[in-house]
């Protein structure tokens, strides 16, 4: 049975409709399917099933485990969206895009897919500077209507620099890494493991956390 119903069958297709590049969507799963991952890959092969431009790729993380390795993928259900080539933009999904995070995978298929980056100049231009890898983890839940604008922020700074890796958690099923981060409301954006900021926080406010915690992991 689909997960999607024909209204909003349509409004993807539609909302796709722009995307004119690849967009490659590498799910990992097991034979023994985790929680949610058998309903990850119905969503993401539904999506892919509205736009020519979007495919998807199933990887057993046990058997595939070099792969999973090279693309930093620890934890499933896991996606990583990317684009022509296999090119990496750092964006990755970790928990079912489901409730308002259907709205951040669709976010991510058109940022990889239109290439479309709305980030600041100044953004842009301290992003050329970074000079060691930077990791953010945007922790979310189901029903948390701001998460997927800090997604969504989190992925663009992501697909900017190739420096940076990207991740959506679903709280709600890594409950042991919402205890390791404090992780008390949503969203929460955790920089480099040293540093947080809470809330679907403005573009610059996220920007002077990103650089406190490189300030912090620089030796004195």
């Amino acid at each position: 049975m689909p997960l999607m119903d024909n209204d909003t069958q349509t409004q993807v297709r539609d909302l796709l409709a722009v995307v004119s590049k690849p967009v490659i969507i590498h799910m990992f799963t097991q034979d023994f399917e985790c929680g949610y991952c058998k309903e990850t890959r119905q969503i993401v092969e539904e999506v892919a099933e509205l736009s020519e431009s979007v495919t998807v790729q199933v990887h057993d993380f046990v058997q595939q485990q070099e792969l999973a390795e090279q693309l930093g993928i620890d934890k499933i259900p896991a996606l990583a969206i990317m684009g022509a080539n296999d090119q990496d933009y750092g964006i990755r999904f970790y928990g079912i895009p489901s409730g308002y995070e259907f709205t951040s995978l669709l976010e991510a298929i058109l940022l990889v897919g239109t290439g479309d980056l709305q980030l600041d100049q100044a953004t842009l231009s301290f992003l050329e500077t970074l000079e060691q890898p930077l990791h953010l983890q945007v922790f979310v839940t189901p029903t948390c209507p701001y998460c997927p604008r800090a997604v969504f922020l989190a992925h663009s700074l992501a697909y900017a620099s190739d420096k940076i890796v990207a991740d959506m958690v679903k709280v709600t099923e890594f409950p042991h890494l919402g205890n390791r981060y404090h992780v008390m409301g949503v969203p929460r954006t955790v920089i480099n493991e040293n540093t947080h900021i809470e809330g679907a926080v403005p573009e610059g406010m996220l920007l002077e956390k990103i650089k406190a915690a490189i300030a912090l992991a620089v030796p004195k």
